[in-house]
């Protein structure tokens, strides 16, 4: 009983000393002229009004990784592999996007500790290519898969669809990172990473001069590669682009889920 009327005690001298602060508060807010007033409560509502707008248009941050690359080099594969650790025989050629939302197959024992990661299988036919500029706006990075088996029939057709990513505004202003992807490299006759890189390189310093005469009206969009003068290196890049190897028949891919979760954080 006596700890209780403690109580009463204590909270009886509370509220006094609360009525008291108001009162206080009340009479000082009558002594600030109503200009004042008026000029608070406008500028509280002015910055809460601009925080719901930051929230509202404030885009999220990116995490969708694009697969792209010729037709046949074996983005498809690499897709179900990263998906449900599937390569599918090795005998998928898509017409159309293949698009899904997961957490990647060598993650799922983790129980769902990693983010999901928005994974787009862009087709590397030419006539199809332009879907790539529909989905760049939301890319965290670009996998550009290369045929590392049969990669010097088709080095000049990579060369430049690689180079036209590159040069790409959306891409650089972005700075969107780059991994080309040698793929099938656990064949015995696949060339090595360094040897297509080297290779890429010099194709591209040849388009770089080649496509440098064409008038500023026809490239205004694009980005010039490289430094003039100098050879052209991927080094050279405002964006980050990498080169790797992997094998989606087999399921070599650690360096690509690497790379996607350096840039689709956890």
């Amino acid at each position: 009983m006596e700890g209780l009327e403690q109580l009463k005690t204590q909270a009886g001298r509370l509220k006094k000393l609360a009525g008291q602060w108001s009162s206080q508060a009340l009479e000082y807010v009558h002594q600030v002229p109503s200009e004042q007033i008026y000029a608070a409560v406008a500028i509280l509502l002015f910055t809460s009004f601009l925080l719901l707008l930051v929230r509202l248009f404030k885009r999220p941050k990116a995490n969708t990784i694009l697969l792209t690359g010729l037709s046949g080099s074996g983005k498809t594969v690499l897709f179900y592999q990263l998906r449900d650790g599937s390569s599918h025989h090795g005998t998928l050629t898509s017409m159309e996007p293949n698009e899904g939302t997961f957490v990647l197959h060598s993650e799922k024992s983790k129980n769902g500790k990693e983010n999901p990661v928005h994974l787009i299988d862009v087709p590397g036919h030419s006539r199809l290519r332009a879907k790539l500029d529909d989905v760049l706006p939301q890319a965290a990075g670009i996998v550009f898969v290369v045929d590392a088996l049969e990669f010097l029939p088709n080095c000049r057709a990579a060369s430049e669809y690689l180079y036209d990513i590159l040069t790409k505004v959306s891409v650089v202003r972005k700075k969107i990172p780059v991994l080309i992807l040698c793929n099938k490299t656990d064949k015995v006759t696949a060339h090595s990473k360094e040897f297509i890189r080297k290779q890429l390189e010099k194709e591209i310093d040849k388009l770089r001069a080649s496509r440098s005469v064409i008038s500023t009206a026809d490239i205004a969009n694009d980005i010039t590669l490289g430094v003039p003068g100098e050879p052209f290196s991927f080094s050279q890049c405002q964006n980050k682009v990498k080169v790797a190897e992997a094998s989606g028949v087999t399921g070599e891919i650690s360096e690509v889920e690497q790379f996607i979760r350096d840039h689709v954080k956890s």
